[in-house]
């Protein structure tokens, strides 16, 4: 059974950094794209950044030259770097990985960022 477990997330303030980890187990196959979605309360779940397994990467607007999504295809890991939080950061950020038409999540890790 595949699984995709977050980590790292954290109560941090504005201006600050924090780095998520994800890590995947039970899988016997590298996945195509993994990416970072995050869900604030009260709002819908939004995509954060993506990364292929050729390392393209694809950011949202409001993230772009702040966080960096990175990934090791070998151990089927990504993570996100996150620098000069803002409050309209705090969100759950959960892991995704695509295999073809199948999607994994993760079950999310809590990222809050104080003003």
């Amino acid at each position: 059974q595949v699984q995709l477990v977050e980590s790292g997330g954290g109560l941090v303030q504005a201006g600050g950094s924090l780095r998520l980890n994800c890590a995947a187990s039970g899988v016997s196959f590298s996945f195509n794209a993994m990416a970072w979605y995050r869900q604030a309360p009260g709002k819908q779940r939004e995509l954060v950044a993506t990364i292929t397994s050729g390392g393209r990467t694809n950011y949202a607007d409001s993230v772009k030259g702040r966080f960096t999504i990175s990934r090791v295809n070998a151990k089927n890991m990504v993570a996100l770097q996150m620098n000069s939080l803002k409050p309209d950061d705090t969100a759950v950020y959960y892991c995704n990985a695509e295999h073809f038409t199948t999607i994994y999540w993760g079950q999310g890790t809590q990222v809050t960022v104080s003003s």
